[in-house]
């Protein structure tokens, strides 16, 4: 099955599947979280932005909807594809469901789809150094962290209006390490 018949993915605990519009009370509940956005380039989203946001990730192939296997929405992965067969991973969970392996799990699962049915070539994540939890999801996953990049970003100004900078961290993985696991 190619990336774009997006379909559903099972794993021991979880359902991977599309994003539909009325995930968005489960949503909501994550993405108007100050916590769990802490290091995404946008702010905690009020109900009527999630709203939108529902709508756009259930057209979007991009975003899956991470849920247990009882249908409750927990957090998303999100895989692109980029130039030269390169994918980006990202994920974002609510903070009821961290430390619990659903993140690894998830994301294992996609990687795992990824790299023997889709032919990816290569996939890579970027985060914030900061976000500790997030590097090392991305190393249990087997990535490897190809750099640190300074002050390579922003996504807010101060209150004068001046960017606040951030490094990042950018890992890699490719299909042939993936298979050598």
């Amino acid at each position: 099955m190619k990336k774009g018949e997006q379909m559903q993915i099972e794993t021991e605990r979880l359902i991977i599947r599309p994003f539909r519009a009325e995930d968005e009370p489960a949503l909501y509940e994550y993405l108007s979280d100050a916590e769990v956005v802490r290091y995404e380039p946008y702010h905690p989203m009020s109900m009527e932005e999630v709203r939108a946001e529902a709508v756009r990730r259930a057209e979007d192939k991009s975003f899956w909807a991470v849920c247990k296997k009882n249908g409750t929405l927990i957090g998303n992965l999100y895989f692109d594809k980029g130039d030269l067969n390169t994918w980006e991973l990202g994920y974002v969970f609510n903070r009821r469901y961290w430390k619990q392996g659903y993140a690894y799990e998830s994301a294992w699962a996609l990687l795992d789809l990824a790299f023997r049915e889709w032919d990816v070539r290569r996939v890579t994540a970027m985060c914030d150094p900061e976000n500790t939890a997030s590097w090392r999801l991305m190393e249990r996953l087997g990535m490897r962290r190809e750099g640190e990049l300074k002050q390579n970003v922003y996504f807010f100004c101060d209150e004068a209006g001046n960017p606040i900078w951030k490094d990042t961290y950018e890992y890699g993985l490719l299909r042939e390490e993936w298979k050598q696991r």
